[in-house]
């Protein structure tokens, strides 16, 4: 497998965390790492914010794809609206700089990263650090982030092994 430049997103209304790895073959290197603050009172404003921030993220790192983390619904009907709108935007603007956008629950994340689907923030955040030695991360948002675009590249580096082995099957 090639070289591949993946971005993790970690949606949220106030802090969009965002994380980029590269992989090549087995080796993950990480490239960068951040969090998006929105900006303004206005929905509309924070939205626009993470709109603008995101998009010069994708434009300075030039990723090959990306990866968000899916929402999960809370009681809290109005929160997860809100969170809706921020996830559209980690959707919104990396299709719209032409990358393909793959879709992850949380609990998969976590099962990828750490071995186990309920895994702590802490522990997430420890495995980030195990598979990328002496990164410094921007905070739990950007964690996350990093963690989403570790579970893209290994789902990646799987499926791009099972399309190599049914192509050399049906020789």
């Amino acid at each position: 497998m090639g070289q591949m430049r993946v971005l993790g997103l970690d949606p949220g209304l106030r802090n969009l965390g965002w994380g980029i790895i590269e992989t090549a073959g087995s080796r993950i290197t990480h490239v960068a790492n951040g969090v998006c603050h929105s900006q303004g009172t206005a929905l509309a404003a924070r939205l626009l914010s993470l709109h603008t921030q995101l998009a010069a993220v994708i434009a300075e790192h030039a990723p090959g794809c990306a990866a968000v983390e899916q929402s999960f619904v809370n009681k809290d009907g109005a929160a997860t609206l809100k969170l809706g709108h921020a996830r559209a935007i980690a959707l919104l603007v990396p299709a719209q700089a032409g990358l393909e956008v793959g879709e992850y629950a949380p609990n998969a994340v976590k099962k990828t990263v750490v071995g186990v689907g309920k895994a702590a923030k802490a522990q997430v955040d420890h495995m980030v650090r195990m598979q990328l030695p002496g990164v410094a991360i921007a905070g739990p948002d950007a964690a996350d982030a990093l963690a989403v675009a570790l579970c893209h590249a290994q789902h990646m580096q799987m499926n791009g092994r099972l399309a190599r082995a049914i192509a050399e099957a049906g020789r």
